[in-house]
């Protein structure tokens, strides 16, 4: 133990809470029944990842914290409230603990893996960084897993969204390149030209190429909202997707190094409204169609 106590691991939050983040995390569109579980799983989440993020601790103790996390998740310890928390929301709802841990996971790749071979190296990455938060977003709900294909395409596209976001910051800080390798190479460019003040033309084109790809990763789960049976859930996630389609093609016009490619607080409330009553259009769709069938049925 150190100064900070018996909570070592909370010690390290960087203070970042779930209304900072680029999409809802549990807005209140999320019927209250569920908010406390999916609020549980955030915080876990965000100590895990700020630990393997915090730019003083070395390797050796972030990985350490980072086991003791996971430890007390499976009820090894009580040593640290979140794992606490999450453990007893886990257990009232008889859920698993393996998205939380395919999270630790990816974190622990975070410390130790700083490069990428491609683009399935990456998406690979975002199996156990990404795709495990939407999941387990939709056990809480009790969704179908036939549903998951299309959360991973989401969680994917949104994990993406944020490396080109901030592939700047985290090469100069963590010398962490999400960016694959493969994608610089084709472009002529090396892994440093991340740090310059302004993107060149061959690695703008890279990360716009990147950003178009993503764009078309999102075109996979733009069925998503319209597949969950939970409708407050689903008008959630189509206000998710709407805000990730337009931070792509930000993405595909903008350059991360030099400028802040994020959306306004008015352009996130625009789109809110946008995604919401899409959503809320296609369920109706989906209902009239139903019911069509039902009455040919008859």
């Amino acid at each position: 133990m150190n100064d900070a106590g018996k909570d070592e691991a909370g010690h390290w939050r960087s203070g970042k809470g779930h209304r900072d983040e680029n999409f809802p995390v549990a807005s209140r569109l999320i019927h209250s029944r569920h908010r406390p579980a999916i609020l549980a799983f955030y915080d876990f989440v965000r100590t895990a990842d700020d630990i393997a993020d915090h730019p003083a601790l070395p390797a050796e103790q972030k990985l350490a914290l980072l086991d003791r996390l996971d430890a007390g998740l499976c009820g090894h310890n009580d040593d640290d409230a979140v794992a606490a928390r999450l453990r007893r929301e886990l257990a009232a709802r008889n859920l698993t603990a393996k998205h939380a841990q395919d999270l630790i996971a990816a974190f622990k790749l975070d410390v130790t893996k700083l490069r990428y071979r491609d683009w399935e190296d990456l998406i690979g990455y975002c199996s156990l960084s990404a795709m495990p938060v939407g999941r387990f977003v939709c056990d809480v709900h009790g969704e179908s897993h036939a549903v998951w294909p299309a959360n991973d395409a989401l969680c994917a596209a949104l994990q993406i969204i944020n490396h080109l976001q901030d592939c700047k910051s985290d090469y100069v800080s963590l010398d962490r390149v999400y960016v694959p390798l493969d994608a610089l190479a084709a472009a002529g460019v090396a892994v440093d030209a991340l740090g310059a003040q302004r993107a060149s033309p061959a690695l703008l084109g890279c990360l716009h190429r990147l950003a178009e790809r993503t764009e078309e990763l999102l075109g996979e789960s733009d069925v998503f909202a319209s597949l969950i049976e939970d409708w407050r859930l689903g008008l959630e996630v189509s206000v998710i997707n709407t805000l990730a389609h337009r931070l792509t093609r930000l993405l595909m016009r903008s350059d991360p190094l030099c400028n802040r490619v994020h959306l306004t607080a008015s352009a996130i409330a625009g789109l809110t409204l946008v995604g919401a009553l899409s959503g809320a259009s296609r369920r109706l769709g989906r209902r009239s169609s139903a019911g069509a069938r039902n009455a040919r049925g008859a």
